[in-house]
């Protein structure tokens, strides 16, 4: 993302809501089982993303449909029309923030600056976050100026030799992992601990022990994790590769808890042969406790974010809740995490 040369602010004429966005907002109407809490908007260009990342529809080789992001559709709507009900849905208390997408385009750092000035409207203070491709300092601090509280900068994999296999140059993409982690440090220097997000998918050929220690890498630098589970979709480079199993993935969650919490340390856990975790740091007691919480397997994001559904069917299994795991689904955690 180019913010060094001078252009025009745009206000494009259409952006994409999530489905479940556009029904809480009334854009269109339906039924929901977990209403979102935060309204998902994407960026809208006729065409594909630049990069390619292998996980994502809307990636420049894949051949899946143009108008899904992982497992969720994104209809495109006029901006007037959506502008003119966020503000409202947030004062009735239907919505806690709104979380920009961004693709990667040519303009789209100007399209950003255009939405969010649109949003943040004289008398809106509906919370913003945008979640978009690396860019420069400048840029960085250009979004901080503009409004925005919390900004998102996907690392997806958890290690360099992944990133590039992925979404870097072996991909055909454009990202590189060292200029990654340098926006990221940038970032929180710009937004401040905590204010950062970076996006982490479980299941693209990392180890468990390779994904806590980058857990505990954000943790240290100022980051805040935000876990996925990797989702196969049809068209994309990875439809082949399998969805990682529960029990991989609540060893994950509870790890990322802990760590995040301040609970425990990546260098307290302990880890097999195959790098699986067998030891999370902290007693069995206080393992179970936090367990029976459930906090540890809801959505993980920006304050208000519970992103329904974005990694399963609403059928199940979920990998992350969006509402209170039930007591009879905290049972069936303890099972698969043979607790």
């Amino acid at each position: 993302m180019n913010v060094g040369h001078r252009s025009l602010v745009s206000v494009p004429d259409k952006l994409r809501v999530s489905l479940g966005s556009a029904v809480v907002l009334g854009l269109i109407q339906g039924r929901l089982d977990a209403e979102p809490t935060t309204v998902y908007l994407l960026t809208y260009r006729q065409g594909k993303c630049f990069a390619n990342c292998g996980f994502c529809p809307q990636a420049r080789g894949s051949g899946g449909r143009g108008d899904m992001l992982s497992r969720v559709t994104w209809p495109p709507f006029p901006i007037e029309g959506v502008i003119a009900r966020i503000e409202g849905a947030f004062k009735e208390g239907k919505i806690g923030r709104v979380c920009i997408q961004a693709l990667n385009y040519p303009r789209v750092f100007q399209d950003l600056l255009g939405l969010i000035g649109r949003i943040r409207s004289p008398g809106s203070d509906v919370p913003i976050s945008v979640c978009c491709q690396p860019m420069n300092r400048a840029g960085v601090e250009k979004l901080k100026g503009v409004g925005i509280d919390r900004i998102g900068i996907p690392l997806d994999a958890a290690t360099e030799d992944i990133f590039d296999r992925v979404k870097g140059r072996s991909a055909g993409g454009p990202y590189v992992w060292e200029d990654q982690l340098r926006v990221l440090r940038d970032a929180v220097q710009v937004f401040g601990n905590g204010s950062v997000t970076t996006h982490l998918i479980v299941g693209l050929g990392e180890s468990e022990k390779e994904m806590v220690q980058r857990i505990q890498w954000c943790v240290n630098v100022g980051i805040y994790p935000s876990l996925f589970s990797f989702t196969p979709i049809r068209g994309t480079a990875l439809e082949g590769l399998p969805q990682p199993s529960l029990s991989h993935y609540r060893r994950i969650q509870m790890a990322r808890h802990l760590i995040v919490h301040q609970r425990a340390r990546y260098e307290s856990m302990k880890f097999d042969e195959e790098d699986r975790l067998i030891d999370f740091g902290v007693s069995g007691d206080e393992l179970k406790q936090v367990m029976r919480a459930g906090l540890p397997f809801l959505t993980s994001g920006c304050p208000g974010c519970n992103r329904p559904y974005y990694n399963e069917r609403p059928g199940g299994p979920l990998y992350n809740f969006p509402r209170q795991p039930l007591p009879e689904e905290i049972s069936e955690i303890e099972r698969e995490m043979g607790l």
